[in-house]
């Protein structure tokens, strides 16, 4: 087997009240094993079994769908659970800080656009903050489970915050009122870790 199912950073109910335990059990247990399992099998007996999932993805075009929806849903949940943390929220400081305000203006215009993006997304999706091929900071958001690394998507570079914005990311708790998770969602935002990306991706 390629990839596993990275463990949890935190336990269940860690990131109650904004996310519930339920919701990340399922999200976990259920979901991300599940792409994790389907990438498995989806690569097993060729080449791509000796790949790392970024170089997987920057070729998705050449792939078939069972490795675009796979791969894309296994890299993008190892991606989201370590950008929040129930000592998450806040504001970035530091270079982060800087290049955001450079870039929107300010963290709370930065908010909106983020936000925005996870709203206006329609059905399952994703939003992201992201360095641009350019090494400059950009928002989008992707349909179901792609991201800025594959070489499919309008806007290209490396993901350092992503928001799942599928249903079985918030419906126990939310239902239909997405805009209700997506503020949440800055309550357990990791600041530390998406600098650390912004850092390594610059």
């Amino acid at each position: 087997m390629a990839f596993t199912l990275p463990d949890l950073p935190y336990a269940f109910d860690a990131l109650e009240p904004h996310i519930d335990a339920r919701t990340m059990e399922i999200h976990h247990g259920k979901h991300h094993n599940g792409y994790t399992n389907n990438l498995n099998n989806a690569i097993a007996g060729t080449p791509l079994e000796n790949e790392t999932i970024e170089n997987i993805l920057k070729g998705v075009s050449q792939h078939g769908p069972g490795v675009r929806n796979n791969g894309g849903g296994y890299y993008n949940h190892c991606l989201f659970w370590e950008v929040m943390s129930p000592d998450g929220g806040g504001e970035p400081s530091g270079d982060l800080a800087a290049a955001i305000d450079e870039k929107f203006g300010s963290f709370d215009d930065f908010k909106d656009a983020f936000s925005r993006a996870g709203a206006t997304q329609f059905g399952s999706g994703w939003a992201w903050l992201l360095v641009d091929k350019s090494g400059q900071l950009a928002v989008t958001n992707t349909p179901n489970q792609d991201n800025p690394v594959m070489d499919v998507t309008n806007v290209q570079g490396t993901p350092i915050l992503g928001m799942d914005v599928w249903e079985h990311a918030y419906y126990l708790n939310y239902q239909n009122r997405r805009a209700d998770y997506i503020a949440a969602f800055f309550n357990v935002v990791n600041w530390q870790e998406v600098a650390r990306r912004f850092a390594a991706a610059k």
